[in-house]
């Protein structure tokens, strides 16, 4: 049945108000993060605790206790103990697809200014002694499984990192940008080992160390698909097509993935599981390979159906929403996005989750909170790559689509 008129103007008066409400959080952001000079704290930067770090003793045990502790803290300890805004590798790498994704859509030019901006600073802050162009952590890390040195690459960064390039190249037609994805590629193929597994080979996280888990191996999968799409490179198409069947051979029979294989890396996560999704789909586009497309959507309805309320909430994880956390709700937005040539309910849910999080973990100031708990708990701190940067660039996405 057609729409009445009536009904086509209240369709798009509610489209134009929500894309306003939309560019309106994203004006918001920006300010906040031209403010504080593109900087903020990492979930994850407890070490760089100053007058903490000591105690330690580098022991793995209360390496871990601080760290854990400064992230899960209901409140921000971070200026208390010695802890500064920094920048971030990985949150330039947001932003700079972020502001690109603004200049599209806007043809405002501070946009494409900003977008370089963060590019160049990627380039200039390279990690340094491997094999091609690759980006770590500003702080040292403890995991479960391994201590990583501050400036470590990882395949993480390197690939969301490698892809804001390929954003550049694509847009902007700079060879050079094209020339750093490639070096990304290089640093994958020749600085991080590949463990055989059936038909698959899954790629370490870090270089030097057996640490296998999905969104990793899938990201540089991802990254190197996308690049042969543009070299023609036939060992970066080979080694992706491998990785994505290492993650594909180990889905689950619900359709979802673990963090990782390991006994201890069993759990299933809302934006781990965007980000294998999103992989998915990187490598069929860039391969035109669909032999894995029926695990991805597969993948995706589960992913869809499992981890968000009926008001657009995004849940953590498989089994329990709380906490809600900000980078489910921004990976969420971008992943949604980016399916809806696959799914044409995919926007509208995009759009639920984005008005939650706006009303509900966006500060008056323009930045977005961490975490919400129950009974009201909310921590606020600002963090840079978890939260303003991949909301921007989350949010950005969305606006172009509406």
């Amino acid at each position: 049945m057609t729409a009445s008129v009536g009904e086509q103007l209240e369709v798009r008066d509610w489209n134009s108000a929500v894309k306003s409400q939309v560019y309106e959080s994203i004006h918001r952001l920006s300010g906040w993060l031209e403010k504080n000079d593109y900087r903020g704290y990492d979930t994850f930067d407890g070490l760089n605790a100053r007058f903490l770090r000591p105690l330690t003793f580098d022991n793995k045990f209360l390496l871990t206790v601080l760290q854990q502790g400064v992230r899960r803290f209901p409140i921000n300890l971070r200026p208390l103990v010695g802890i500064s805004k920094s920048h971030s590798a990985k949150g330039m790498g947001f932003l700079a697809r972020g502001f690109m994704r603004l200049h599209e859509t806007t043809g405002e030019k501070v946009w494409a200014d900003k977008a370089e901006l963060m590019l160049q600073w990627l380039i200039d802050h390279q990690s340094e002694g491997y094999s091609g162009a690759s980006w770590g952590n500003h702080f040292d890390y403890q995991s479960r499984s391994f201590y990583l040195p501050e400036g470590v690459p990882t395949v993480v960064w390197t690939s969301l990192i490698g892809h804001a390039f390929l954003d550049a190249y694509e847009k902007y037609q700079n060879n050079k940008y094209l020339q750093v994805a490639i070096s990304a590629c290089e640093h994958i193929v020749r600085d991080l080992d590949t463990f055989p597994d059936g038909d698959g080979v899954c790629i370490t996280y870090v270089p030097k160390l057996n640490s296998q888990v999905h969104n990793a191996n899938t990201l540089g999968a991802s990254l190197l698909a996308r690049t042969h799409s543009h070299t023609q490179n036939e060992s970066y198409r080979a080694l992706a097509e491998k990785a994505i069947r290492y993650t594909a051979q180990h889905q689950r029979p619900d359709a979802s993935w673990y963090y990782g294989e390991k006994a201890n890396l069993h759990w299933v996560d809302n934006f781990h599981t965007a980000y294998v999704l999103d992989c998915f789909k990187y490598y069929g586009e860039s391969t035109r390979d669909d032999c894995f497309d029926a695990c991805m959507m597969r993948g995706y309805e589960y992913w869809k159906t499992t981890f968000f309320l009926p008001d657009g909430t995004p849940r953590y994880y498989n089994h329990k929403t709380l906490p809600v956390d900000i980078q489910c709700c921004s990976q969420a937005i971008d992943t949604l996005v980016f399916f809806q040539d696959r799914d044409p309910e995919s926007l509208s849910l995009a759009l639920k989750v984005a008005q939650w999080t706006i009303n509900n973990m966006q500060d008056r100031s323009g930045y977005f909170y961490y975490r919400r708990y129950s009974a009201g708990l909310v921590n606020k701190t600002p963090t840079l790559h978890w939260g303003q940067a991949t909301m921007l660039c989350a949010l950005a996405g969305l606006y172009k689509s509406l």
